[in-house]
């Protein structure tokens, strides 16, 4: 029997993407599954739903119900969990363990849970990756929100009325999100920095156009990610970094720790010590903010220096955001498919790594 896949519209405030595009779809239908989608779901990210019947899609009010496979972009309510069928599997960004009401809604019902942000950065697991393709819209819009909130060009220019020298863009984090808002502002013309306490991303910084910011302290650590810094580290780095924001125009913070709260970085004293129409955009609001007077959702002023914390910055470029995001499920999907049909393969790691309630060894 064909399995079924449903997919409905997203329920989060604010939240344009889809975790369907009718190109995914098509994709789905050709390999023998059935795909059935709430009215309008696409409709925030601007694909219409008769390019998903086009595709193969059945419209449908409940499309969850009864259906073996539900992709999301964020998760559901945990009533619609709860409405899931028994055993039904569940793909998307998950984050299970942040909401016990949501862990509990998905171990009662059985349900087989895939959290893409649990997925192993591995070679073979980046065409999966929603992490990565999402934090590089984060960090393209970014760079457009502080060039709009700037009282600068970020170029410089040769006018009739004398030169404007270029701004001085600073990138806080040089992850996926962090190296996309370095391009991006190279590309408006800005002179661009990036900072990030592992050493190792320089040679990427400096491919970008940016220039590395060497303040003296590495944090190098496991996997790619940045340890923790010692406090002797810790003030060491803000003081060189405090003295340098000073001639700073724009500030752009993309630090991130996974499963823990935004490291900060920028003090309020650091904040105080910029130049007045300076601005910091904070892509980490929504795990605290690396700046220390962020308001997550919020833009302020603080005594000349705009602050900005937006939030889900990738569903402002919906369309995109949502084309890369439903290939990364749709490639992740395809491991759970046999001959159209829904099987498990615990013996790859991708599915035991990702897969929660994790599993016990003799069970994967």
């Amino acid at each position: 029997m064909a399995v079924n896949i449903g997919v409905a519209r997203e329920s989060a405030a604010g939240e344009r993407r889809v975790a369907l595009t009718p190109e995914t779809c098509k994709k789905l239908v050709a390999a023998g599954a059935t795909v059935r989608i709430e009215s309008g779901i696409g409709d925030g990210a601007y694909f219409p739903d008769q390019a998903y019947v086009d595709a193969g899609a059945h419209v449908t009010a409940h499309p969850r119900e009864g259906a073996d496979i539900v992709l999301c972009v964020q998760p559901p309510s945990v009533a619609a969990i709860a409405s899931l069928k028994s055993g039904a599997v569940l793909v998307g960004s998950l984050q299970p363990q942040a909401d016990p009401a949501r862990a509990e809604a998905i171990t009662s019902r059985g349900i087989v849970a895939f959290p893409l942000e649990k997925l192993p950065r591995t070679t073979r697991a980046q065409a999966m990756d929603v992490l990565s393709s999402q934090a590089g819209m984060a960090g393209y819009k970014s760079v457009l929100i502080a060039a709009q909130l700037a009282p600068r060009f970020f170029p410089m220019l040769t006018t009739a009325a004398g030169t404007i020298r270029p701004s001085k863009v600073l990138i806080v984090g040089a992850g996926v999100a962090g190296l996309q808002a370095i391009a991006t502002a190279k590309r408006l013309g800005a002179s661009v920095e990036g900072f990030d306490v592992r050493p190792e991303t320089r040679e990427q910084i400096e491919s970008l156009g940016g220039k590395f910011l060497d303040l003296g302290v590495s944090a190098a650590g496991e996997g790619g990610y940045a340890r923790a810094l010692t406090d002797e580290e810790r003030a060491l780095q803000q003081q060189r970094l405090a003295d340098h924001l000073k001639g700073i125009d724009v500030v752009v913070c993309t630090a991130a720790v996974p499963g823990r709260p935004a490291p900060k970085i920028i003090s309020a004293a650091m904040v105080a010590g910029m130049k007045p129409g300076s601005v910091v955009v904070d892509l980490a609001a929504e795990t605290g903010g690396n700046c220390e007077l962020t308001q997550p959702g919020e833009t302020i002023d603080s005594k000349g220096v705009t602050i900005a914390g937006p939030l889900n910055l990738a569903s402002m470029g919906a369309q995109h955001a949502s084309e890369m995001y439903a290939r990364n499920v749709y490639n992740f999907v395809s491991l759970l498919l046999k001959d159209g049909a829904l099987a498990f393969d615990w013996d790859d790691e991708l599915l035991a790594k990702t897969v929660w309630p994790e599993r016990a060894p003799s069970a994967v």
